[in-house]
Order: C-alpha cells, then sequence, then structure tokens
C-alpha cells in the first residue's frame, strides 16, 4: 500500500498529496520548460525524477511557476478517493490557465492515469497528455502529438520496464538523501488496493545497474539512499541462467557495502516476504538503518484473509518477535486499515491488541474506502457505515499517539547519531536530521563546525509524540 515513510510522526487517514516543483534548469540550456507535481507514495516522486531525465534529454528544462512552462504534469496516486479529488481540483486549476495560454499541454502520469484515462480525456477534458507507469520512455513522442492537436495516451504496462538505464534527474533535491527504485510492481493481490492493475507485475532491475547508481550518488556526495519497491523484500535478480540469483539481503549487503558513511534505508516491505537473511544483513551493518516498515492493515485473521494479506494474525506476531530479537533497537511502523469490510467491533479490537502488542513507533492509519477496480469492490460490501469507521480511526489515532509518545520517551536520556538534513522547519537556529531509527530530532546550533550532511551525537532531553530534542554530544561530529 506505501513505499516509503518520510516523517516521523503519526499520520492520520491519509498521507496528503505533497507537491512539489522541481529547480529551475539554465534557461539558454533548453527550449522548452515543464513544470510537474508528485502525488502519493516516494515511488512517484521517484519516477518524477525519470521522467524529469526524458524531458532533459528532448530539451525540455524545468520550471518552478506553472506560468513559464509548455508542459504542466501531475503525477498521480489512486490508493485513496481524496488524492483523486486533490488532482483533479489541480487539473481544473491548469485548464483555466490554458485559456490564457492556447500553446500549454497538460498531461496525467502515473497510477490515475491508467485507471481514469478515458474520463480525464474525453468526459472531462482536463488533460491533452495520460501516461501510464511504464510508458514514460513514449512521453516526447506523446507530447509531440498532443502538440499537433490529438489526444495522446500511452497506459500499456509492461513485463519488462524498469528504467535500469535512465539516471534519474533529482527534482528539489537536499543533496543528502536521494531514492532508488530497485523494482517495479506487486504480485501481490490485496484485495483493497489498485496497484497490481495500475503498475503491473513485478520485476525487479538489474542489480549492477542499480550499484552503479548507489556508487555516483555517493560519488555526488549523497549521504543517505531509500531503495524503493512495492515490496522490496521479493527482489530477485538473475542475469543468465545458471547465475547466482541476487535476493533482496544479497542487494542490501552489495549497497551496504559501497561505502560505510552512506546510510541504507529501504521500504516497504510485505510481512509474508521480509527474511531472516534481510534481517541479519542490517544487524550486521551500522550503516543499514535499523527501521522497518511492515504493514499489518488489520489485527484480525479474517478480516487478513478478506484482504488476502497471507498471513495470519499470530504470524504476524511472531515476525514482529523476530525483528526485535535480532535487532532490540529496531524500530517499526505500520499501515493500518480499519473499517474493512463486514469487520466488526470485537475485529477493531483485534487491531488494538496488535498496536499495543507490536508498539509501532508510529503509523499510517485510514478508514477503508472502496476503490474502483479492486478484488475487494467486486467481491464485498462495503457495509461499516462511516461513522463507525471514523469512531474506530480516532481509536486507533489515540492508541497510536500514546504508543509514539511511550516510544520517544524511553529515548530520553540516550545518545544517537544523526544525520544533518537541514534547518529545522520551525527555527534556523535549529538543526533537523534522523536518526537510524528514522526518528525526527531537534537541536540547536552550538557548534559552528556543524553543516548539512554531516554525522554528529545529539543526547536527547526531551520529546513529543513525533519529534525527539536534544543537545549536540560536541567532541563526536564526523563528515
Amino acid at each position: 500500500m506505501s513505499v516509503t515513510e518520510i516523517p516521523s510522526k503519526v499520520i492520520v487517514e491519509e498521507r496528503q498529496g505533497e507537491a512539489y516543483a522541481p529547480f529551475k534548469n539554465d534557461a539558454n540550456q533548453y527550449r522548452k520548460s515543464f513544470y510537474i507535481e508528485s502525488y502519493g507514495c516516494a515511488m512517484n516522486f521517484s519516477d518524477s525524477e525519470i521522467v524529469a531525465s526524458i524531458l532533459n534529454g528532448e530539451g525540455f528544462g524545468a520550471t518552478r511557476n506553472t506560468e513559464d512552462a509548455d508542459l504542466i504534469l501531475i503525477n498521480t496516486c489512486s490508493i485513496r478517493e481524496k488524492a483523486e479529488q486533490t488532482v483533479r481540483k489541480r487539473l481544473t486549476e491548469f485548464r483555466k490557465l490554458k485559456q490564457s495560454k492556447p500553446g500549454l499541454l497538460i498531461g496525467v502520469l502515473g497510477c490515475m492515469a491508467e485507471r481514469m484515462k478515458a474520463k480525464l480525456l474525453e468526459d472531462e477534458k482536463l488533460v491533452d497528455i495520460v501516461v501510464g507507469p511504464d510508458a514514460y520512455r513514449t512521453l516526447p513522442v506523446l507530447v509531440e502529438e498532443a502538440g499537433g492537436g490529438q489526444k495522446a495516451v500511452n497506459v500499456l504496462l509492461s513485463r519488462e520496464e524498469t528504467y535500469a538505464d535512465i539516471s534519474p534527474v533529482r527534482l528539489d533535491s537536499n543533496g543528502i538523501s536521494a531514492f532508488v527504485s530497485i523494482m517495479r510492481g506487486c504480485n501481490n493481490m490485496c484485495t483493497f488496493c489498485v496497484v497490481p492493475f495500475t503498475r503491473g507485475r513485478e520485476r525487479s532491475r538489474d542489480a549492477q545497474s542499480i550499484l552503479k547508481e548507489v556508487e555516483q550518488l555517493h560519488a555526488q556526495g549523497f549521504k543517505e539512499i531509500t531503495l524503493l519497491g512495492q515490496n522490496v523484500d521479493s527482489y530477485y535478480y538473475t542475469a543468465r541462467t545458471g547465475d547466482e540469483p541476487v535476493t533482496f539481503a544479497r542487494l542490501l549487503e552489495m549497497v551496504a557495502q559501497v561505502s560505510p558513511e552512506m546510510r541504507i534505508r529501504f521500504s516497504t516491505s510485505h510481512p509474508k516476504d521480509i527474511t531472516e537473511d534481510v534481517l541479519l544483513t542490517m544487524a550486521k551493518y551500522h550503516n543499514i538503518c535499523k527501521y522497518i516498515h511492515l504493514p499489518v492493515q488489520s489485527g484480525n485473521t479474517r478480516i487478513l484473509q478478506l484482504m488476502n494479506r497471507t498471513y495470519t494474525r499470530e504470524w504476524y506476531l511472531g515476525k514482529i518477535d523476530q525483528i526485535k530479537r535480532i535487532m532490540p533497537d529496531c524500530a517499526i511502523s505500520s499501515d493500518i486499515i480499519t473499517g474493512f469490510c463486514t469487520e466488526t467491533e470485537e475485529e477493531h479490537r483485534d487491531t488494538l491488541s496488535v498496536m499495543e502488542y507490536s508498539k509501532f513507533d508510529y503509523s499510517y492509519m485510514f478508514f477503508y474506502s472502496e476503490r474502483p477496480g479492486t478484488l475487494a469492490q467486486r467481491r464485498y460490501a462495503d457495509d461499516v457505515p462511516e461513522e463507525v469507521k471514523k469512531r474506530r480511526l480516532q481509536e486507533i489515532i489515540e492508541m497510536q499517539n500514546r504508543l509514539s509518545l511511550e516510544s520517544n520517551q524511553k529515548d530520553i536520556g540516550r545518545t544517537f547519531e544523526i544525520l544533518i538534513e537541514g534547518n529545522s522547519k520551525k527555527s534556523d537556529a535549529h538543526w533537523a536530521g534522523r536518526s537510524s531509527q528514522n526518528k525526527m530530532v531537534i537541536f540547536p546550533k552550538t557548534n559552528d563546525a556543524c553543516k548539512k550532511g554531516d554525522y554528529v551525537h545529539v543526547k536527547i532531553d526531551a520529546c513529543n509524540q513525533a519529534t525527539l530534542f536534544g543537545k549536540l554530544v560536541a567532541d563526536q561530529i564526523h563528515v
């Protein structure tokens, strides 16, 4: 359901569609300009960097201003109805801009593009171009077709496309952290999820191309990468018949060995696929962050079966035990859906009890909303009243708020290695960075030697449920 979790805080109901625009290129270098916004998971943001690279090669430079753009693109998400509503609102705004700028082209990329192509192009006439996640290489041709007055569409899914040979353009990068896509698609047919229908089947990227991209990022001064996939643990690549396959555990080790000064994160893990080998590899290398996002979705076995999650409540709790046995300091976050079809009050309480047992450091929490085209929409009645869903969600939120605060309170008095990401959002007098456990840490700028991208040690002296606060241990700074 999710790919990566960036903020170390409780996320309520829905991850909002975060929009961003890329850097401004040299105006003399490119003939035309494009503007792009991305919504949803980290995979979409990573895909936008691939799109930027393709467009750069065709003479398009990036702009932050829609008024300057010859081409406006929105990279979309279909996981939640609210995300689609946000995108449609933005498309309506862009369509008004087009009325004053007739040559402007508007395109939709990603999951929503595949699912709603006819409606966007013909019924609502909001866009000129529709491109699915496996068709970004054809974008230059589609732009040319749309410029000639045609409706340009390519939403064909692929069993081979991984964009392994394309070097992404790092959009709005902080120069410290970067995403690296290692696989695409998903074979897990969770009944609530549209991803298998919008992104196709799993295929793993060439391991050497991944390693090359990580080495390039290290050479460019990046200090942290996140390996991305809809289900990273099912990564499996074989270059030739007879070669030893590269599993995710092996890939994780190869990437960790590029440099001990480069942190490695990954997302997302499916509970059924994260192996002991992966956990042992994480424990072995200091630079592999001690954090796992492990979506549970529900704490009740019957509901898990309806969701086609392929594990039971007891099996999930056993995986939690295994993680904590191998890595006692590992943070765990989760995705939780409440109010799934036919869920009872007792089954809802089972989810609360799984949260209590697992001690999730934070969670992404939603109430179920039926998505068109999913297996659940075809098979089950969405029969839990919305007011019941909202009440159950509030109970889950309250539980997670308490667990997050308790988790952070346990860190008071401890010292953590923090990678400085930049200034605190609230004060230029404070640094902000994350621990290996993916917790945000804020501390004052008491040492002039510190800079963005440094590793420092911070002793925690206060917290709230979302953030740790501390002070720099002055004699422990390294770049």
